[in-house]
């Protein structure tokens, strides 16, 4: 559904709940080897048993709460730091295991709840709720938990392309493409780290999700030294039980859920992302789905314009 705010945008590109008519392999950008500066001050919290990194700017205004995916950290978000600081208050932070954080050996589960409960613990200590969660891919998905499990703590909600696999599974072509990305992708990253290769572990994963072959190898050697100083994170990822890493969140579940979403598809991501989109807004019933052209599953960085003018007036009406 095309909110009336979305008019001028949709002149510009699709928008809508349906997946686009042609898309091609996507191409994710790496992490940038050297990020924008960000003038904040980074701090260091203790919740919930562990150790985060963050940053807060901005004064004023509703917060917005950023929530990074695999293979990035707090940075990931430097294209949108001054863009919404100006009308709100922007927490950047790095989800457990992720850099600045310290590598740590604990005994917990690489899963979405397990990092809705850091960020829970991490509002209530800065007193930042309830606020607009803005999401990225697995961080789309461990807001997503966190708005189920604590909607008292979340305005509103901002899922790019979380990764609910599960979801596939609700028709035969769904499941057919989940099958054969964990064959290409998710299957091979695990034995590879199971065995210690981590590069091998970061090539199968990275080449998987692109979903082209050498696309790892081909990247320059900052961009490959700056995925494979993500190797801590992703051996927990892939390591961790696939139906924890990955659960399933009930159809009738999310139905449920009164949060305001906005959904957001990259014009060039991958078929499953869109389909998973698609599904996901048919169990919440109706919200609001954009695609965000020339970009790819990191729209926040590969468009960033585009996916700035969109979520600042989504955050606007809400």
């Amino acid at each position: 559904m095309i909110r009336p705010w979305l008019a001028a945008l949709c002149l510009a590109a699709a928008c809508g709940g349906g997946t686009p008519a042609a898309t091609t392999t996507p191409t994710p950008a790496a992490p940038p080897s050297a990020p924008t500066a960000v003038t904040a001050p980074l701090h260091a919290v203790q919740v919930n048993g562990t150790i985060l990194h963050y940053r807060l700017i901005g004064d004023s205004g509703t917060p917005v709460v950023f929530v990074h995916g695999s293979l990035t950290d707090l940075r990931d978000w430097n294209a949108q730091v001054a863009a919404f600081a100006a009308t709100h208050r922007v927490l950047v932070y790095s989800r457990r295991y992720h850099r600045p954080n310290a590598p740590q050996n604990d005994d917990q589960v690489y899963s979405p709840m397990l990092h809705a409960e850091d960020l829970v613990a991490l509002l209530l200590r800065l007193d930042l709720a309830p606020a607009h969660l803005v999401g990225s891919s697995y961080g789309a998905y461990t807001a997503l938990v966190l708005a189920l499990e604590h909607p008292e703590l979340v305005r509103s909600l901002v899922l790019a392309e979380p990764p609910i696999m599960p979801l596939l599974n609700r028709t035969p072509e769904g499941d057919a493409i989940r099958r054969a990305f964990y064959a290409a992708s998710l299957d091979p990253a695990r034995a590879a780290f199971a065995h210690g290769d981590s590069v091998a572990g970061l090539r199968a994963f990275f080449d998987g999700v692109s979903g082209t072959p050498g696309r790892f190898d081909a990247l320059s050697a900052s961009a490959r030294a700056e995925i494979l100083a993500h190797s801590f994170e992703m051996r927990r990822e892939m390591l961790a039980s696939r139906e924890q890493y990955l659960p399933p969140l009930a159809c009738a579940d999310l139905g449920r859920l009164h949060t305001p979403v906005l959904l957001l598809t990259a014009a060039r991501s991958a078929r499953r992302l869109h389909v998973i989109t698609d599904e996901l807004a048919r169990c919440l019933r109706g919200d609001t789905t954009v695609l965000v052209p020339n970009a790819d599953h990191a729209m926040h960085r590969t468009n960033p314009a585009y996916y700035n003018q969109v979520v600042l007036r989504y955050l606007v009406t809400h």
